[in-house]
């Protein structure tokens, strides 16, 4: 199969299972999380989860995990937090994934939540390390956004940071949200509330962008040639890929017109 086609089947897939998963919003979720800098770390531990938020794709009704939410009800003053860090990360990971355990049918879609540095096997495996027994979400399950706008409008569909360059163009409200520096300085500040903040922003704003390539109204950098190459390339793979439908529509083709010219003639 040659590029040109490859590109364009990895494009109509991807855009295949965004409409199944909209078809299927009421049990499709919407996941984002914020956690401690995974940049510049030498100690070799995984980052600490600051906070969670999972988003209903039809009714938008967002449950939401967070460090100050299990203090504030364990009584834990903001500024003994970081003393407790590791209690109060447990519990609130013993939360989410209970709530994993209950959507267990549910499909989640994330934002380049794919590896140990940020993703669904970061958050398992910190909760493993503080002696949790994680309920691991099936990988038929997951999808990742951020992927399948690449399979859909091509690498080049829009500038890096690529969700925030998608918010600025398609005015998408960036209010609390902030970018992965501004999460990484607000961590270090022990900012949680706002960290907590971003992450419910961020998980709304993924739906949004969600949505918008569903319809197929996402403003974007793409042009033809970014998404497919030259449009001869592709008719031409495509025809090399389906020779025998091609020549059948090019037999009906040609039967239809004789049959018109020979009304005519008669």
């Amino acid at each position: 199969m040659g590029e040109a086609l490859r590109r364009l089947r990895d494009s109509r897939q991807a855009r295949s299972k965004i409409n199944s998963l909209m078809d299927s919003a009421e049990t499709t979720l919407v996941i984002h999380y914020s956690c401690e800098s995974f940049y510049d770390r030498t100690d070799g531990r995984t980052p600490r989860v600051t906070s969670i938020a999972a988003r209903n794709l039809s009714s938008g009704q967002t449950e939401s995990f967070s460090i100050h939410k299990v203090a504030e009800q364990k009584h834990v003053p903001s500024n003994q937090i970081d003393a407790n860090y590791d209690d109060l990360e447990k519990e609130m990971l013993d939360e989410f994934f209970d709530f994993v355990r209950s959507h267990q049918q549910s499909s989640w879609i994330h934002w380049n939540m794919r590896d140990i540095n940020y993703g669904f096997a970061a958050i398992e495996h910190r909760y493993r390390v503080l002696s949790g027994n994680p309920f691991s979400i099936a990988e038929s399950k997951k999808f990742d956004l951020a992927r399948a706008l690449v399979s859909v409008y091509g690498r080049e569909y829009i500038g890096h940071p690529r969700l925030e360059s998608l918010v600025d163009k398609n005015s998408i409200t960036k209010r609390d949200f902030l970018t992965g520096k501004e999460e990484a300085e607000a961590f270090s500040n022990k900012e949680y509330i706002k960290l907590h903040q971003s992450t419910l922003r961020k998980v709304d704003t993924i739906a949004n962008v969600f949505s918008h390539a569903c319809d197929q109204t996402l403003q974007t950098d793409a042009t033809w040639l970014s998404k497919y190459g030259s449009t001869p390339r592709v008719m031409v793979e495509l025809i090399k890929e389906n020779w025998v439908w091609s020549a059948v529509g090019i037999v009906l083709t040609a039967t239809t017109l004789l049959a018109r010219l020979s009304r005519w003639f008669l």
